[in-house]
């Protein structure tokens, strides 16, 4: 009997009320494992994109459409099949891992089961987070999807068929949308525009789709290699290219007349409704906008007061905002002319760092790493970013920066950025939960973006204890990249629960910390995409600064970073108060 089939037999039994309730609830226990497995099974034949990016190729050809009414319901009946499960799941008889695992499930079958009563699907296309960014990355044939072998190449192909699908239903999708103020607003319309006019254009053999054919392994015969050159070629030319140009077409010619000129969430039937559910999503938290909009503000203020001492110690004598844009154009901090400088620079940050390391970490992941410019096609739109490796560490972990203007890549903040996306941010954090033998394989690679991000900033409060900020200049880019995510918690609220509007936004922003404008345009559309992502980086840092001044002083001398930075890292991504009870329990264990 499969496990599947096993788990449906329980679930019944369990159901039915009648004197052997008592020997299903022991079964029930006996198959937690199995069911966590099954869970990992099941969701990544519900996102095989997941599977492939963790090293799982066994789904390499799929990409399902799941903006299909087949592909929803069959997610809903996934959800919600694991959540009666659970219920039915004696906890007392499970250990302390699985308490925590059941715990973890229960949550994301109820994020997950409550994002599906909203009709955001009606808006699948946006600058920064829709499915074709993600798939784009892989066409290239140097990330996740492997192209090593006949196989890899064909399979390619027919998943290459899928995205093709999904791409002509979100069409249909907005098209519903624009019959009932489900759409973008103009502003980001046209900043997605050109991501698609970049793959409807160009030769076939300077296409990003054709990439892999400029690359196949010398063991492919002559034969294999004509037969595959064919297919790229045709699959460029006759798929790839007049889809998007498609797409093209749709934005420019219908879209964008429908677009939207208000900036928040709320201005669409979504409503205030959906920005409590994407707060809850992100922050794992029960806080309201308001809360959250108080609090941004006064952490603006800590932030700047912070600000004006390090304005006072490098001798500007300016107010702040002129500080602010002396760091902008500040020709020093803008050194390099080839973009392999870049990549060196971040390469000596890390040779800096190395001896600090073991001071600060016990566990450390056996993953490696590397930094990579951000794909040209995505880049001018893009922020730095970090792609996990593949679950059996044979794929490198890799710090993605975007380089469109290379005399214009200023350092000031480069350093905090380094510990942010790469190490010890979110390379540790994702490759040891990758890496550990004790965690079921959902929590292996499940996201919780207040856990997540709050780590990675978190980590960039470290640079002092790791060699680091050494430059005045290299910690006001601290205290610019912490006010960054402080102001994201004041300007995102504001858009999307006071109605401000995107140039409200823009110009708080630029009053109060020092990225160049046309970042924080980007920075701004990108808040506007997806409502309250960017809330949780600072309210996770937040919990864990909490959370390590807590046990400080509980433990005092007893206190280990090393120890405390393993409870916090061998737990992979988990909602906050999860968190909050595991490391309050470690404490009373250790005193």
């Amino acid at each position: 009997m499969n496990r599947i089939i096993l788990l449906f037999v329980l679930v019944v039994m369990v159901s039915c009320k009648n004197d052997t309730s008592k020997t299903v609830e022991t079964k029930a226990d006996n198959t937690f494992s199995e069911l966590l497995k099954d869970y990992s099974e099941e969701g990544y034949e519900l996102d095989p994109m997941k599977a492939t990016n963790a090293g799982d190729n066994r789904f390499n050809t799929k990409f399902p459409n799941i903006l299909s009414d087949e592909f929803k319901a069959k997610k809903k009946a996934y959800y919600t099949k694991y959540k009666e499960a659970l219920a039915n799941i004696d906890t007392s008889t499970l250990t302390a891992t699985e308490k925590m695992s059941k715990a973890v499930l229960e949550w994301d079958c109820n994020i997950n089961l409550e994002a599906m009563t909203f009709k955001k699907d009606l808006m699948p296309i946006d600058q920064m987070w829709s499915k074709n960014l993600d798939f784009n990355q892989l066409a290239g044939g140097t990330n996740a999807q492997p192209f090593k072998t006949i196989e890899d190449y064909k399979n390619w192909l027919i998943r290459v068929d899928a995205y093709l699908v999904w791409l002509n239903a979100a069409i249909e999708n907005m098209k519903k949308g624009m019959e009932s103020d489900y759409v973008l607003p103009k502003s980001l319309i046209v900043k997605v525009t050109p991501q698609f006019e970049t793959l409807a254009q160009g030769t076939i053999e300077d296409h990003l789709y054709y990439s892999p054919i400029k690359n196949m392994p010398d063991t492919f015969t002559e034969a294999e290699q004509k037969e595959l050159t064919d297919a790229y070629a045709n699959m460029v030319e006759n798929k790839i290219i007049p889809a998007h140009q498609k797409m093209v077409d749709f934005l420019n010619q219908e879209y964008l007349e429908k677009g939207r000129a208000s900036s928040g969430i709320n201005a669409t039937p979504l409503g205030d409704a959906y920005y409590a559910h994407q707060i809850k999503k992100y922050t794992t938290t029960n806080k309201t906008a308001e809360e959250i909009h108080q609090l941004g503000l006064s952490e603006v203020a800590r932030i700047r007061s912070e600000m004006e001492a390090v304005k006072k110690e490098v001798g500007f004598t300016g107010d702040l905002k002129a500080f602010f844009e002396h760091v902008r154009t500040n020709k020093d901090l803008m050194p390099f002319i080839e973009r392999s400088q870049v990549i060196a620079y971040y390469d000596s940050i890390h040779e800096v760092m190395k001896p600090q390391i073991n001071k600060l970490f016990g566990n450390q992941p056996k993953t490696p790493f590397e930094v990579r410019r951000t794909e040209p096609f995505r880049e001018k739109s893009a922020a730095a970013n970090y792609n996990p490796g593949s679950l059996d560490g044979t794929r490198s972990g890799i710090f993605y920066t975007p380089i469109p203007y290379v005399e214009k890549y200023n350092i000031f903040d480069k350093e905090d950025l380094f510990l942010h996306e790469a190490i010890p941010g979110h390379h540790f954090q994702i490759s040891l939960a990758q890496e550990s033998e004790e965690l079921p394989s959902f929590r292996k690679t499940l996201w919780y973006s207040a856990y997540g991000e709050g780590w990675a900033l978190y980590t960039e409060s470290m640079g002092k204890e790791l060699g680091l900020y050494k430059d005045p200049y290299q910690y006001f880019g601290m205290l610019s990249s912490e006010m960054h995510r402080a102001i994201r918690l004041v300007v995102d609220t504001g858009l999307h629960a006071k109605g401000w509007t995107r140039e409200q936004a823009i110009a708080y922003s630029l009053e109060n910390e020092a990225e160049a404008e046309e970042d924080i345009i980007s920075e701004i559309e990108r808040y506007m995409a997806n409502p309250g992502q960017a809330l949780s980086y600072k309210i996770g840092q937040l919990k864990l600064i909490e959370l390590r001044a807590k046990a400080t002083e509980a433990l005092g001398d007893n206190f280990d970073v090393r120890e405390f930075h393993n409870q916090v890292l061998e737990t992979g991504c988990i909602p906050l108060q999860l968190l909050e009870d595991k490391i309050d329990a470690w404490v009373e264990a250790s005193k």
